[in-house]
């Protein structure tokens, strides 16, 4: 006779957080397209029963991904914003941004939730966007383009490069980063007017 081990019984807090940190990696291994109900539930050793009460469908399992990512992005680019802004070099906001959109998935995801016609699911990242410049402009000091153009072309250089942007730039042989890289010298011009 075998024994089937017992499953710790997780709080609603850690079940959340295990699915979140799943459906993370699945979006950066796999795709969003992997981003389901049924496959988070396969990585944390749930059911898709425990998942739907949790996020009551996909579209809310991928909207609360969003929101995760966008909470935990914007915090870290928030900081670096910050630090960025004593040293004069824009070069580690432009990397966490790039990064966010490019390797840490949010570009694939919003592209997808745009395709699949659930542009409604990138409210959180958006309000957490709009939320922290709200925050950096009470500390900005005018001159410059302002902080929401340079943030509206900063993420969308992002966005583009994480869907984009290494074809593009094989095809025109230029280096991967060239957008990256051209990303940093429009903020350090921008602050040097």
């Amino acid at each position: 006779m075998s024994v089937t081990p017992l499953r710790r019984r997780l709080s609603p807090e850690e079940s959340r957080a295990a699915a979140m940190e799943a459906a993370r990696d699945l979006l950066v291994e796999i795709g969003p397209q992997a981003v389901t109900l049924k496959a988070v539930g396969a990585r944390v050793g749930r059911t898709h029963a425990n998942l739907l009460h949790h996020f009551g469908s996909a579209e809310g399992l991928q909207k609360a991904l969003i929101a995760h990512m966008a909470t935990r992005i914007v915090g870290t680019i928030k900081e670096a914003v910050i630090r960025s802004r004593e040293a004069e070099d824009p070069a580690e906001v432009v990397d966490l941004t790039f990064d966010a959109f490019g390797k840490n998935g949010a570009g694939a995801l919003a592209s997808w939730m745009i395709l699949t016609g659930n542009e409604n699911a990138l409210d959180p990242i958006l309000t957490a966007i709009h939320d922290l410049v709200e925050d950096l402009a009470q500390d900005h000091e005018a001159g410059g383009r302002p902080l929401r153009e340079e943030t509206l072309q900063l993420v969308l250089m992002a966005l583009g490069d994480a869907l984009l942007g290494a074809p593009m730039a094989r095809t025109l042989g230029l280096p991967a980063d060239t957008a990256r890289q051209l990303a940093r010298r429009m903020l350090l011009a921008d602050r040097e007017r």
